[in-house]
């Protein structure tokens, strides 16, 4: 494991990061979603592809990287375009988990890997309109100290400028930045995925001209059963 620390608006970022088959000319980049870290994304893929050189980052705020503003998506592949520039990274393949599929889709890779990556805004239920409905009213009476019973689980215990990235990230709509994606995508999807829905990955898969779409039995984290398989579709394209 090793760290760079790049500059981005005037602050420092420390970025972690492993490298796997460093001879290798084909760069393969591959990217955690929300709450996850480069060691997930290592156990799934790090004994695949042996010819390609692997690239796990830990995305800022996340794992062993800084966070110490907050940031949108675009502000996430700005970071990793100056990261990519200071280690010399091709943007030869780049995969991409849930929110790391949205980063990966912005760094316009020659190939992009989305593992059921995020991006279709879809309706929030009533459950979830009500949780934010009732947590005004609190806060407007100064009871915002009852706010970890109303906020998702994947914004507990975050740090401020974190919880303020992950009230932004989530209302991103990528739909037309999916539709410009100028390369080819090889799109693979948990068909029992109950935080990005399918219907979410087969609108992608409409949306990107040059793609192939993969379902696999099992939910959200469904590549961790899968990758040596999603590694062949990789290798073969």
């Amino acid at each position: 494991m090793a760290k760079k620390t790049i500059s981005y608006k005037e602050y420092e970022f420390d970025i972690s990061y492993e490298i796997l088959n460093p001879k290798s000319s084909v760069d393969f980049v591959v990217l955690h979603g929300w709450g996850s870290n480069k060691g997930l994304m290592k156990q799934a893929f790090g004994n695949y592809l042996n010819d390609f050189r692997h690239i796990y980052i830990d995305l800022p705020g996340f794992g062993n990287s800084t966070a110490p503003i907050s940031l949108n998506s675009y502000d996430y592949a700005n970071i990793l375009n100056i990261f990519f520039e200071t280690l010399h990274v091709k943007k030869d393949i780049i995969a991409g988990h849930s929110f790391g599929g949205k980063v990966a889709t912005l760094l316009e890779p020659k190939l992009l890997v989305l593992l059921s990556s995020a991006g279709i805004y879809l309706p929030k239920p009533f459950s979830i309109k009500a949780k934010i409905f009732f947590y005004k009213i609190l806060k407007t009476f100064g009871l915002s100290k009852f706010r970890e019973f109303f906020v998702a689980e994947d914004a507990k215990k975050l740090s401020p400028q974190m919880y303020e990235t992950f009230k932004t990230v989530v209302n991103e709509d990528f739909s037309e930045v999916f539709k410009k994606f100028p390369s080819k995508a090889l799109i693979c999807w948990g068909e029992n995925d109950d935080a990005t829905p399918l219907k979410a990955g087969l609108m992608i898969s409409e949306y990107i001209k040059d793609s192939e779409f993969i379902k696999y039995n099992g939910d959200h984290y469904f590549f961790l059963n899968h990758s040596k398989d999603i590694a062949n579709e990789i290798k073969n394209i």
